[in-house]
This record gives C-alpha cells, structure tokens and sequence, in this order.
C-alpha cells in the first residue's frame, strides 16, 4: 500500500480501447488516484505488474492472448515468488453469473464488479479493495457461488474440512461465510472484533486461503452452508 497522503495508483486491463479510456477519465477526475498504466491483454498486464507494481488492477476477465483469469494468477504467482505484494485485483465481468468470477477469486482477486457498475460504485470499489477489504457486485454474491456449487458433483457437505479449525473458528468461519461484518460476528458470539479478526486470519491461515472472498467460495462449493 502507498505512504498516507499519496494517490492510490490505478491500472486498467481490458481489450476494449474505448472502455479504457472511460476508465482513464474517471480515475484521472479523482483527486485521490492517478492512472499507472493499462494494457489490452492478460500478457501484456502480466509483464506491466511486475515493471510497475500498481496499487490496484480493474481486470477484464476475457481477453485475448491471456485472460484475466489467468493473468491474476500469474501476477498473485509471482509476486509470491518475488517476496513483494502484489497488486490488489478487481475482476470484471458483464454477467452476474460467470464462472470465471469464481475463477479468478480463486486466482487472487479481491473482488469482482460488473462493467455496467456506476461510476462512484466503481471508485468506492477500489478505495475499499486498497484499503485491504473484498468488493462485490451488489446483490449477486450468493447467487454467484450457489450457481458455481451447482457444477460440483451432488453430495452432502463436507465437514472434514473444517476439523483443522477449532470450535471458536467454526463458528466464524460459518459467520463469514453468511457474509456478515467482523462486528456482526462479534455481536453473534459476545467477543470482541479484535477476537474476530485473530480467529478470522488463524482460520483463513489453517485453509490455505488468501481473502474473505476465498473463504464464501470455499463455503458454497463445499455445500456448508446448507
């Protein structure tokens, strides 16, 4: 994240020159932002991630050459590898219920917008995603993951995988999972939100997850939730 005070530095990958530019406008009209670079295809960002590290990416899920998909996960990846941060990722879609949502949560993403979003839905979103929370598209997140839990095999839900977590984490992870805030969780189980959010990083540590929007993924194709 950039020193207080700075402009959030901003990058926009989509194969649609027009559609960029709209993105340069707004973003440039703010003053809080600036513009880092953009790129019409999944490689071409790639390469432009680990040049120029921007605070957050708006990422086109389809695009030729490399798609967003696989553009998040090469530049989460390597920026593993490098020991660095990566950029914050924004995943961009023109339908509620896209597979490659899921996808790139799963790649990294900290969240996902329509491209019909309002503008001042969109600049919120990466205020929110720079600030270290999860974005969605209003209203669609359960209906996003329901969909996807639909393509995994029937069965009932798989409670092995929650034997790492310990009877304080189960419950938050259920929590969380429902999409409720670390003070509603807190509320639910008279703790502190201090206490959330230590079990809330033990339990997405214990998973193997990387955000909050992993651990609903995580839920839902698990059929957890019930």
């Amino acid at each position: 994240m950039a020193d207080a005070g700075a402009a959030i530095t901003v990058a926009i990958v989509d194969d649609q020159a027009l559609f960029r530019a709209g993105i340069r406008m707004l973003v440039e009209s703010q003053s809080d932002m600036a513009m880092a670079w953009e790129a019409a295809d999944g490689a071409q960002a790639a390469v432009s991630a680990v040049e120029r590290c921007p605070d957050v990416m708006l990422m086109d899920l389809r695009m030729p050459v490399l798609d967003g998909v696989g553009a998040t996960r090469r530049i989460v990846r390597e920026a593993e590898a490098a020991g660095t941060g990566a950029p914050k990722i924004i995943a961009l879609t023109t339908f509620n219920r896209d597979q490659a949502v899921v996808d790139a949560v799963h790649a990294g993403a900290s969240g996902y917008l329509l491209k019909s979003a309002e503008p001042e839905f969109l600049l919120a979103a990466i205020r929110t995603v720079y600030a270290g929370y999860s974005v969605i598209a209003p209203g669609s997140v359960q209906d996003l993951f329901q969909h996807a839990a639909r393509t995994v095999p029937a069965g009932g839900p798989d409670l092995s995988v929650l034997e790492v977590l310990s009877a304080r984490e189960r419950d938050v992870f259920l929590l969380a999972a429902k999409g409720l805030a670390n003070g509603e969780i807190a509320g639910s189980l008279f703790v502190s939100e201090a206490t959330v959010k230590t079990h809330l990083r033990s339990v997405l540590g214990k998973l193997g997850l990387g955000t909050r929007l992993q651990l609903v993924a995580f839920a839902y194709e698990r059929r957890l939730l019930g």
